[in-house]
């Protein structure tokens, strides 16, 4: 298995295709979720992804301060169905929040978190800011996480 992290010029055709085949097999089909997923952010996003045999099973984005919020963001963090229950989101937060902290030199990053994973978010440093709000008719909760020096 091999993680990848790459600005949107440099996937290649088949990389983001299964991006968004990825995407839309859980957000908008398992979680039965009608929603504008190109939404335009992509362009400026760093994708960070795991394939295994060619197939890309778990995906993140991290979006640059200003387009979503004024922090750094995380979002469509994704784990195929049949890779849950082995630790892969996990490790790709690790990968993702050391991605920001290092190579992007930002300590704080803003989250919009689906409610049930608020735990998931509060075992990385993640902190509740908002009180609960429907998005895409799915209930969310805004995180925030900022690195103590």
């Amino acid at each position: 298995m091999d993680w990848n992290i790459r600005k949107f010029e440099d996937l290649n055709n088949k990389e983001l295709y299964d991006i968004l085949r990825l995407r839309n097999q859980v957000f908008i089909v398992e979680q039965n979720c009608p929603y504008e997923d190109c939404d335009n952010r992509d362009k400026d996003a760093y994708h960070l992804f795991l394939e295994n045999n060619e197939e890309i099973i778990a995906y993140l984005r991290i979006l640059k301060r200003g387009v979503s919020y004024e922090e750094v963001s995380i979002g469509r963090v994704v784990v195929d169905k049949k890779y849950r229950r082995k630790d892969i989101a996990r490790n790709m937060m690790v990968k993702a929040i050391d991605f920001i902290e290092r190579s992007l030199k930002e300590r704080e990053i803003r989250i919009s978190a689906q409610a049930y994973l608020v735990n998931f978010y509060k075992s990385f440093g993640f902190k509740e800011v908002s009180e609960p709000y429907l998005e895409d008719n799915i209930p969310h909760i805004e995180m925030f996480y900022s690195r103590v020096i």
